[in-house]
């Protein structure tokens, strides 16, 4: 019952904190502010579901640059744990279906902050890395999840190289970012809200290997999921 309390009240704080930045964009000059409104909207969501996040490693994070973060995925509380703990302004790439969602889809659209990709379609997903890869090269930071989906058992899975692709257009440095705890707070199979811990253990940049190299991109891919399969806690 408490699980579904809280829920419910997540959705009722998603749909509040996406009106707001509906209505914020007319009046917003840059980006800032819709992070801002993001990353509150993201510590809200901790706080309700009783979520706390650490964070070793921001050191390795030099103050003006941008990055593409590379993360293991175990639950939907990934995000906003990675939106509140990572000292940077984080976009998602997200599937772009999920514009038709009422209110929380809407805001998604409209602010433009996060990065919509159509991933049914091969040659639009291929359009979109290049879009994506433009867009980070004037400035831009953006995590992915190269697992493709939330892991069903809490281990790591194989990387796609789709996201090592991009960081090779991009030609901008590959973080590693190994996500602890948030498996537990709540799993793939359940919607029961264990309240505890997040850590995010942030490992050093890898320089990202020139386009259109299939050898060291896949060099790339499985450099970074050593990094992350390294920071992993076992239970």
């Amino acid at each position: 019952m408490i699980s579904l309390l809280k829920i419910l009240a997540i959705a009722v704080y998603s749909c509040l904190m996406a009106s707001l930045s509906i209505l914020c964009v007319p009046f917003v000059k840059g980006e800032d502010t819709l992070f801002k409104i993001f990353r509150g909207f993201a510590k809200g969501v901790l706080s309700i579901g009783g979520v706390e996040v650490s964070v070793t490693g921001a050191e390795h994070l030099q103050r003006g640059s941008h990055y593409i973060y590379i993360g293991n995925h175990a639950s939907l509380f990934d995000i906003p744990a990675v939106v509140a703990g990572i000292p940077d302004n984080v976009r998602f790439v997200y599937k772009k279906e999920l514009n038709n969602v009422p209110i929380f889809g809407w805001a998604m659209k409209i602010t433009g902050y996060n990065i919509a990709i159509d991933r049914a379609k091969a040659h639009d997903a291929m359009q979109s890395i290049d879009q994506i890869a433009a867009r980070l090269q004037k400035g831009a930071s953006v995590m992915l999840f190269p697992e493709g989906t939330r892991t069903p058992d809490g281990m790591l899975k194989q990387f796609k190289r789709g996201p090592f692709n991009l960081a090779a257009k991009a030609r901008i440095p590959v973080v590693p970012v190994a996500i602890n705890g948030s498996y537990e707070v709540l799993s793939r199979h359940s919607w029961k809200i264990t309240p505890g811990r997040i850590s995010l253990v942030i490992g050093e940049p890898i320089t990202s290997p020139q386009a259109n190299g299939r050898d060291t991109e896949l060099e790339l891919r499985d450099n970074v999921h050593e990094v992350i399969q390294k920071n992993l806690v076992r239970g």
